[in-house]
């Protein structure tokens, strides 16, 4: 942190410069260390108190090695947990697809389990991110594991029995649902909580390309469950992961800033008041939730496009391929390259997403669609710990939780919405048109939040975390002005 001009500050002259023998040396004119330029001060002296007024001082021009986040114990349980939690939910998509189309035969049954996830996720987002913040994340972190771990369990208990029940399924995915509502918030706690502000974007780098190596091999690992062992070991698996996640939390230690404890009314309204005195924060939601709804666009039209015209399943498969290189390569870049303005680059990446959207609509040669989005989840990969590193920077600690529960809240709205929208559209006006509109939405959205001063002037600061409430709790002031998919597994933080 580059330190100012400081006015008049009173400090005794043996104490500037070293704590130690030579640091009245330097105050005598005597035979002590040099000082460094850098760290010159200009003062008068004050007669004979032994003080001196000072007028002048600068940090050094250098600043300390930043420690590898996966060197520190507390970050390296929190990276092994999440990590395997990730190749757990990574064969759980392919494997719940094919388990209630083969229990039920019917598309409709597959989306009713996946309302009753997603409606009540998004539903208690909010509370999950006030709950996060009241009590320690870790905790909050721990319980919500357990109880996915158990539902899990429950749902690959049931398919190796053989008679699965649809509302059983149901059931189980509405009370992980509930669960993941608690659960998404508390990553930003636990990471700010275990690592220092300069190291915080390789460690969320770390947590995104895992997640990403994950989704790269968790269709084929799904596979081979299924067809060697019957889905019912996809769930088993998920559930062995969440109890691993959970035996990491348990024993993490992380740094926690304390609440007041006010209503639930008060908390969550606070929580809005931060997310909506920060433009660049808020704006950027819009374009995340235009980015999710347009790529819902693409994953319910993309398929049935490259069936149809681009030469089958073939086609898709190989987009869904590059794809997954894209988002693990941006992940890994973003642990590498540091970007002076992180929100306003990683907005202007979110852009390309129009790419393969309009590839798609004009019926583009396959190898110019795969380029198109691996370029574009390129970008989302390199978004999403940049973004979560701004985030947890620019924030206050004590609010974190709910800011974060905002995100999520704000951007996985608009999935749901582009699911219901892109077929409809579709059979009214071909499936060009919608996929066009979506183009236009998701490019004008993200290139917009470029115009807006906040996220043109939010610029990386490696000096240190967001300002933490003050004794008892209060908010200690708004800083400078701060996204989601589905659990983060297709869309954007988006």
């Amino acid at each position: 942190m580059v330190v100012g001009p400081v006015g008049s500050l009173r400090i005794p002259v043996c104490v500037v410069g070293l704590h130690g023998p030579d640091s009245r040396a330097w105050s005598r004119g005597g035979a002590g260390p040099a000082i460094p330029p850098e760290h010159a001060l200009e003062g008068r002296s004050d007669g004979g108190s032994g003080l001196i007024s000072l007028t002048k001082l600068s940090a050094p021009k250098y600043s300390l090695p930043v420690t590898h986040p996966l060197r520190l114990r507390a970050f390296r349980l929190l990276f092994i947990g999440r990590s395997l939690s990730a190749v757990g939910d990574a064969v759980v998509p392919t494997a719940l697809a094919i388990a209630v189309t083969r229990a039920t035969g019917s598309p409709t049954a597959l989306a009713t389990v996946l309302a009753c996830a997603m409606i009540p996720r998004l539903a208690l987002l909010p509370l999950g991110g006030v709950i996060a913040d009241r009590w320690d994340a870790r905790r909050v972190a721990l319980v919500t594991d357990l109880v996915r771990g158990a539902c899990q369990l429950a749902v690959g208990l049931q398919l190796l029995g053989g008679h699965p029940a649809l509302v059983h399924l149901a059931t189980a995915a509405a009370v992980g649902g509930c669960a993941s509502a608690f659960a998404m918030p508390t990553q930003a706690p636990l990471v700010a909580g275990t690592v220092e502000g300069p190291a915080r974007l390789r460690a969320n780098a770390l947590l995104a390309s895992a997640s990403a190596l994950a989704r790269l091999a968790g269709p084929a690992l799904a596979g081979l469950l299924i067809y060697g062992a019957g889905a019912g070991w996809a769930f088993l698996l998920d559930a062995a992961s969440f109890a691993l996640s959970a035996a990491m939390l348990g024993v993490l230690r992380v740094r926690r800033t304390p609440v007041v404890r006010r209503t639930l009314l008060a908390d969550l309204t606070e929580g809005w008041a931060e997310v909506r005195s920060r433009d660049w924060y808020w704006t950027s939601l819009v374009a995340h939730c235009a980015w999710n709804c347009a790529m819902a666009v693409l994953a319910t039209l993309g398929p049935l496009v490259a069936v149809r015209r681009l030469g089958g399943d073939g086609t898709w498969v190989a987009v869904l391929e590059a794809g997954a290189i894209g988002l693990t390569g941006g992940s890994l870049l973003a642990g590498r390259v540091t970007p002076r303005r992180p929100v306003l680059v990683g907005n202007l990446g979110l852009a390309t997403l129009a790419l393969p959207l309009v590839a798609l609509a004009a019926g583009a040669p396959t190898p110019l669609l795969v380029a198109a989005y691996g370029l574009a989840t390129g970008c989302l990969g390199f978004l999403n710990p940049v973004w979560e590193s701004a985030v947890q920077q620019h924030v206050p600690a004590h609010v974190l939780a709910r800011v974060v529960s905002y995100d999520w809240l704000v951007s996985l709205a608009g999935t749901p919405l582009g699911y219901a929208l892109g077929p409809l559209a579709a059979a009214t006006w071909g499936t060009s048109t919608p996929l066009a509109i979506a183009a236009a939405l998701v490019g004008v959205s993200c290139l917009a939040t470029a115009a807006v001063p906040g996220v043109r002037r939010l610029t990386s600061a490696p000096d240190g975390p967001a300002p933490a409430a003050p004794v008892g709790g209060a908010p200690a002031g708004v800083a400078g002005g701060v996204s989601a998919c589905d659990e983060r597994a297709a869309a954007a933080r988006p």
